[in-house]
């Protein structure tokens, strides 16, 4: 698909991947990466109405444009429906009119990366990021704490008078890398943008560079802790690896992974413990399960009652720590995670059915059909284009692993964002 040459392309198009990176860049500091959301958001809907919607094809092209709003309704949609009879209704159509801030933001993403120099730009700025998250964890293995969190916190210190971590009782007890050692998804992040970091090495170093990159990104996912990471990580190394290194060299390459992971778990108490809590899995009781999962298995038995008890459009969303109490099949007993209800499913499938319903979930399934067909009428170019960010979102939201909430602020608009990334960079833009 040919693409505008730059002197025609609208002001948007020139600003909108350095907004995309400046966005993923600030994760570490969400409220500021939330405010830059907005702003880009509102950005590209004034600049959309300014010029009344017209030369659209010069963002985006029509499929572009319908696959894009297509995600954004798979995931706003199932809200909406939900809110009708919610456990707590204000905040569901709270939820609601806010997540309205999606549908720009999709656009706005998905132009960023319509174009080939655009598409360049944002990939590599990716690649980069994730690269530069990873040196910093590896020197955090090192020397015990991160750099560039250490800068990011003092600089909020200078700033605000308060550190990042002020007032968390969270105990870090894994590496946690820029986001610090209160807020550890370190690991699902890195394991969501490895395509980005792996595609950029095989383009920029070949194969050297590529097994370099896998090496040390596996390396930080395992000693980060989340064994949803190491699930993640392990179906990009499946997909990619085997185009990188073949067969072969794929299974030394997890041979070598699994050395380091019975090293790391010598090594380090953290990585020790996780593979230990994951070994309970075996025991055959109901008790040994639930402990290897951390607890989710009451979650989960929580949400099958949410389920069985709203069937059709579910509790409604952001309601499960409100519906918890009614449906914990352990009243009275304290959680494995602590004090408190559960705030969610830890589980996209038991997220959606138990929040949205039985309808909820077949707009997502409707949703994830028309992104498979748009992938497969796609031509061979278009998806050596996408195939980072589809790989990234399919990794994200695969059902057979744990998940962060799908529903909340942060981690929904990290899969938007790999949505608008695939819907522009598959279907890209028409010429003038």
């Amino acid at each position: 698909m040919n693409t505008v040459a730059p002197s025609s392309s609208p002001a948007m198009l020139r600003w909108a991947p350095v907004w995309v990176l400046a966005f993923v860049a600030l994760w570490p500091l969400h409220g500021f990466a939330e405010l830059l959301l907005v702003l880009g958001a509102l950005g590209a809907l004034a600049t959309l109405l300014v010029r009344r919607f017209r030369g659209g094809t010069q963002l985006l092209s029509g499929p572009a444009w319908a696959l894009t709003s297509v995600l954004f309704f798979t995931y706003w949609l199932p809200e909406l429906v939900s809110a009708v009879d919610a456990v707590d209704t204000w905040r569901s159509l709270r939820e609601v009119l806010i997540d309205l801030r999606y549908l720009p933001f999709l656009w706005l993403v998905a132009a960023a990366v319509a174009s080939k120099e655009g598409w360049q730009k944002t990939f590599t700025g990716l690649g980069i990021i994730a690269w530069v998250w990873t040196g910093d964890a590896l020197i955090e293995a090192v020397i015990g704490h991160s750099p560039l969190f250490w800068l990011i916190d003092h600089a909020r210190i200078a700033v605000t008078g308060r550190s990042m971590c002020a007032g968390s009782t969270l105990v870090a007890d894994r590496l946690g890398g820029v986001l610090g050692p209160c807020n550890l998804k370190l690991g699902i992040l890195l394991a969501s943008l490895s395509p980005f970091a792996l595609a950029l090495a095989w383009k920029s170093f070949g194969r050297v560079g590529w097994l370099l990159t896998a090496l040390g990104i596996g390396l930080v996912i395992i000693l980060a802790g989340s064994r949803a990471s190491w699930i993640a990580y392990a179906l990009v190394m499946l997909w990619s690896g085997w185009r990188a290194l073949g067969w072969k060299r794929l299974t030394l390459l997890f041979v070598a992974g699994a050395l380091a992971l019975g090293l790391a778990t010598v090594l380090s108490p953290q990585v020790r413990g996780r593979v230990q809590l994951t070994a309970q899995a075996l025991s055959a009781n109901e008790t040994g399960v639930d402990a290897a999962l951390s607890g989710r298995g009451r979650i989960w038995s929580a949400a099958v009652c949410m389920v069985r008890e709203h069937p059709i459009n579910g509790v409604g969303v952001r309601g499960f720590r409100d519906a918890f109490p009614a449906c914990d099949p352990q009243p009275g007993v304290v959680a494995a995670w602590g004090t408190g209800v559960a705030l969610h499913a830890h589980q996209i499938v038991l997220e959606v059915l138990s929040e949205t319903g039985l309808v909820g979930l077949l707009i997502w399934l409707a949703g994830a059909a028309l992104a498979w067909r748009a992938w497969r009428f796609a031509d061979a170019a278009a998806r050596a284009r996408a195939r980072p960010a589809m790989l990234a979102l399919a990794v994200s939201v695969f059902p057979l692993n744990t998940h962060l909430a799908a529903y909340s602020t942060f981690w929904g608009s990290v899969l938007l964002l790999l949505a608008a990334l695939y819907a522009g960079s598959l279907l890209g833009r028409d010429t003038d």
